[in-house]
């Protein structure tokens, strides 16, 4: 029997079940993690992006698991030594969704409440007179924190997943907000020389969004993003290839530009864009120190 590492929060029990039950019968390993122990702090002052994984990846690499049931867009850029993501289910909707309040709704100076350097700095390019709150915990308690009326941001994945969907208030579609890498992917990763683990896991894994994956992890490697900068990027397989779009911007959405890559390789597609961020825009000004520096040179231009 297979047994599945994964964190104890309502939505990782969720998506660990799912995995087990489509993978035929296997057992759960809860595991908690550094970053579900520290609700109270953001999540750049615990360590970054790595903290709701590390546990659960030792746990298979210690052989207490055969595999791990991430939230992709949990995982750092780059696998650790000894693991691979060896599938990835089929894509839940990506999106960013607003509770709460749609963008429409939100008055002047109305709060909304998140975490994410990406979301809030998004959401000041649309709308600089909003306010923001950070924002932690699982999602019963990110719920129950809408502030008076504003609203807070969430993932339309977890939504979906939890059977909550009609708490969403407005889907923030690619065009206003490009969504984190692997956002709605989960990433399925076991020992990377367990190859009877490897092939049993192949009967659950999607090759597009498995490829779409693989683009934006590529893409958050080499810009070599921490969880302080405000990058994101979403990827599609088209008949000829893969297209990738991504944004990058300051921490407070005064600077921000999109760009989009095309090609064969999932892996080359994303690098690609993230060299086009990093050399013909200034993109390497931003990534890890969050935030826009007057008179440091070029720049990401405004484009309002």
């Amino acid at each position: 029997m297979l047994r599945i590492a994964t964190r104890g929060s309502a939505l990782a029990l969720f998506q660990a079940r799912w995995v087990a039950e489509h993978l035929g019968a296997a057992e759960l390993v809860v595991v908690s993690t550094h970053g579900d122990r520290e609700q109270g702090l953001p999540v750049g002052s615990i360590g970054g992006r790595g903290v709701f994984v590390k546990e659960v990846e030792q746990a298979v690499l210690d052989g207490h698991a055969d595999l791990a049931v991430h939230s992709a867009k949990d995982l750092p850029a780059n696998d650790p030594e000894g693991l691979v993501i060896a599938a990835v289910p089929t894509r839940e909707d990506p999106r960013d969704v607003l509770v709460g309040a749609t963008l429409a709704q939100l008055g002047t100076g109305a709060v909304v409440a998140t975490g994410s350097p990406r979301r809030r700095a998004q959401l000041s390019w649309l709308r600089s007179d909003l306010g923001f709150s950070d924002l932690r915990g699982n999602i019963g308690t990110r719920l129950e924190r809408v502030p008076p009326g504003g609203a807070v941001v969430m993932a339309a994945a977890a939504l979906r997943r939890l059977d909550l969907w009609d708490r969403a208030s407005q889907v923030l579609d690619p065009s206003l907000m490009i969504p984190q890498a692997g956002q709605g992917c989960l990433a399925l990763q076991c020992k990377s020389d367990d190859h009877a683990t490897i092939a049993k896991l192949a009967s659950v894994d999607h090759r597009d969004s498995h490829a779409s994956l693989i683009a934006e992890r590529a893409f958050l490697s080499r810009l070599e993003a921490g969880c302080d900068t405000a990058a994101g990027a979403l990827a599609t397989v088209r008949a000829d290839g893969v297209e990738i779009q991504g944004v990058l911007a300051s921490a407070d959405g005064q600077m921000l530009a999109r760009r989009s890559a095309r090609g064969a390789d999932p892996q080359r597609v994303g690098t690609a864009l993230a060299e086009d961020f990093l050399t013909s825009c200034g993109g390497a000004l931003f990534v890890g120190q969050g935030g826009y520096e007057e008179g440091i040179g070029p720049v990401l231009a405004p484009q309002r």
